[in-house]
């Protein structure tokens, strides 16, 4: 598919700022100065060709204010206009969101249907969801997201088939009275309500054996599901596309100190994300919200990297979990030159950060003791052990859970003096020696 992509900047004294609001104020508390036209173009590129497009024309507008009607202003709604039929595009996406009159205005003015930045996220969010649960959430996102856009969609209404914006709910509910889609929608929230029951009791039986859980979380593409196969060995999709992962996965790590861990790979966020797919995906971001310790995934190699971090505190404020433990890790240090790498791992060490190659396993090693200290839950203990030999499975139970320091034989017994999960040492008790 052809996509012609309209984008449009506002000027910000001293800095070029993409618009994300109709006024500059709002932009200037939203988007950080490190992030400018450019970066901000190729993201919105990278977002296109996710959703399997082809972008054949790219347009910038600076002007102090969006225009009410049509965002962009006349004189450069013609230009659009023109670029579209040169180039026989059958798509117009802005990186910026479209009220119900902007939007029947501009599929009124151009030759081709037109989307926004929120609808091209749900239209990837729509390709990728593989469960049950991931059609759910995308579906329910959609539809709020376009109840209220409903007047004047025409265009879009009238046309079905494959392509951007075309995936999810059909067209033909979408052009039905808004008491029809209210019920689907009510429907939708009454089938998440039990996703959520049935991940609460498989959390309330996970939590009757004390294996705590580490999400990892960060912006979309930072590598967070390489990461997690490499943690885990598992073979989970892991993909240069923006939102491969909608659905999390758990897996068990075992730590330095043999402790283990479930660690969970969630969906990335990304500036802007629509707040319908917050709320929409809070069945799938609970695992978020209920883990002991975050592990935020940084793109090293990112030239807007302190946007992408300021974005995804912002979504975990929303989800209430800035508060929780979060160990900073700087993936895809192999793309650095070796300067480069030498001079990011000075400051991550004096920042607390851990560089890492999810793709290489360099500094994973680092990363595990990491999660290990922030972890403290089931807390690992010293203990002294006294095992008659023909107790093979205690001895192995020991040798698998624990980290042995000193053994000795006498006779038929095997004196142990080990560190271990708490857990682990108090189901053994009455094999331990107490202090005299």
């Amino acid at each position: 598919m052809h996509s012609g992509n309209g984008g449009h900047d506002q000027a910000v004294p001293g800095t070029l700022l993409p618009s994300r609001s109709v006024n500059a104020a709002a932009v200037r508390a939203l988007v950080a100065p490190g992030l400018n036209a450019r970066e901000s173009l190729a993201e919105f590129r990278e977002l296109v060709s996710s959703a399997g497009g082809l972008v054949v024309a790219e347009l910038l507008q600076r002007r102090p204010h969006p225009d009410p009607a049509t965002l962009v202003g006349s004189g450069k709604l013609e230009e659009i206009a023109g670029v579209v039929a040169s180039s026989e595009a059958d798509l117009v996406l802005f990186d910026h969101d479209l009220s119900a009159t902007q939007l029947r205005n501009l599929e009124a003015a151009l030759p081709c249907r037109v989307l926004d930045r929120t609808q091209l996220i749900l239209d990837i969010f729509a390709r990728h969801a593989r469960t049950r649960e991931g059609q759910l959430q995308v579906e329910l996102a959609q539809l709020e997201y376009l109840l209220p856009r409903l007047t004047g969609r025409g265009k879009a209404m009238s046309q079905l088939g494959g392509g951007i914006g075309t995936r999810g709910p059909g067209e033909t509910q979408l052009e039905t009275d808004r008491r029809r889609i209210q019920r689907r929608i009510d429907r939708l929230k009454a089938d998440l309500d039990a996703v959520r029951r049935v991940r609460k009791q498989q959390r309330q039986r996970r939590e009757a054996v004390p294996v705590p859980t580490v999400a990892l979380v960060g912006y979309t593409n930072a590598g967070k599901s390489t990461l997690f196969n490499c943690l885990t060995g598992a073979q989970v999709l892991s993909s240069p596309r923006m939102f491969a992962t909608l659905d999390p996965k758990l897996r068990s790590v075992e730590l330095p100190s043999r402790r283990h861990v479930l660690l969970s790979d969630t969906v990335g966020f990304i500036r802007n994300l629509p707040h319908t797919l917050v709320t929409s995906f809070r069945a799938t971001l609970e695992e978020v919200m209920q883990a002991e310790v975050l592990i935020h995934v940084r793109d090293a190699v990112s030239s807007y990297g302190d946007e992408q971090k300021a974005q995804v505190e912002k979504v975990l404020g929303e989800l209430d979990a800035l508060s929780k433990p979060r160990i900073e890790v700087l993936n895809k240090i192999d793309l650095l030159a070796a300067e480069e790498r030498l001079q990011l791992q000075e400051r991550a060490s004096s920042r607390g950060e851990v560089p890492v190659s999810a793709l290489t396993g360099e500094g994973v090693a680092a990363l595990l003791q990491a999660i290990d200290a922030a972890v403290r839950s089931d807390p690992i203990v010293a203990a002294e052990f006294v095992v008659p030999q023909h107790e093979g499975d205690v001895l192995a139970a020991i040798d698998a859970g624990t980290i042995v320091h000193r053994r000795e034989y006498e006779g038929n017994l095997v004196r142990l003096s080990v560190s271990g999960p708490a857990s682990l040492i108090g189901r053994l008790r009455r094999f331990r020696q107490r202090a005299s």
